[in-house]
């Protein structure tokens, strides 16, 4: 029971980017839409998922002086998946995210799970939470991203949901817009936590 409190706790409580602030350079950069925010999160949670399971699987087997290291190549193993299935399979989300999608393997939320949570924990505990941050990692960004394109273009996953209007404010579909985006949820997130509280 206690292990889906830590999968509840990823997606409000302590959702990794509004709340512990964790993760910011792929919110902010690629969450010009819906799609790359979902994208992003969902290639971000495959990551979380596999690395919290091997690295609880194995944590026994990896000696202290190089247990970072080993984290390390263990998540750019999925990491590697991902952008080689992403590649194949999906070339315009691939094109889009770009550089982030290497960038994973340094996020600090994947080598946080790992380290502060999978090397000490077993394996189906170590899976639900890196379930829960994974998830509430994709859910703020398809809320950042959601937000700026219906704000900046007038759409939301490329349905247009004005007819015939084409420019939305222009500062959302910009890096500034990110930010503000970024400031309002993280505002409406500690609100939430403090009324769950």
């Amino acid at each position: 029971m206690n292990q889906w409190k830590n999968f509840s706790k990823g997606l409000i409580k302590d959702n990794p980017v509004y709340i512990l602030l964790l993760g910011l350079c792929p919110a902010l950069g690629v969450t010009t839409s819906a799609f790359n925010g979902l994208g992003m999160g969902l290639a971000t949670t495959f990551v979380l998922l596999g690395s919290n399971i091997v690295v609880s699987l194995i944590k026994n087997l990896i000696p202290d002086k190089v247990r970072i290291p080993s984290f390390i190549v263990i998540i750019a193993s999925f990491v590697t998946i991902v952008q080689l299935t992403m590649e194949a399979y999906m070339p315009d989300l691939f094109d889009a995210l770009g550089l982030f999608i290497p960038l994973i393997v340094v996020n600090c939320l994947v080598m946080g799970r790992a380290e502060a949570f999978a090397s000490k924990k077993d394996t189906f505990s170590s899976a639900i939470d890196a379930l829960g941050m994974g998830l509430g990692f994709a859910l703020a960004l398809t809320m950042l991203g959601s937000l700026r394109e219906i704000l900046g273009a007038y759409s939301i996953f490329g349905f247009k949901l004005i007819p015939g209007a084409t420019d939305g404010m222009l500062v959302f579909v910009l890096a500034p817009g990110a930010f503000i985006g970024m400031g309002y949820l993280i505002i409406l997130f500690n609100y939430l936590k403090k009324k769950t509280a």
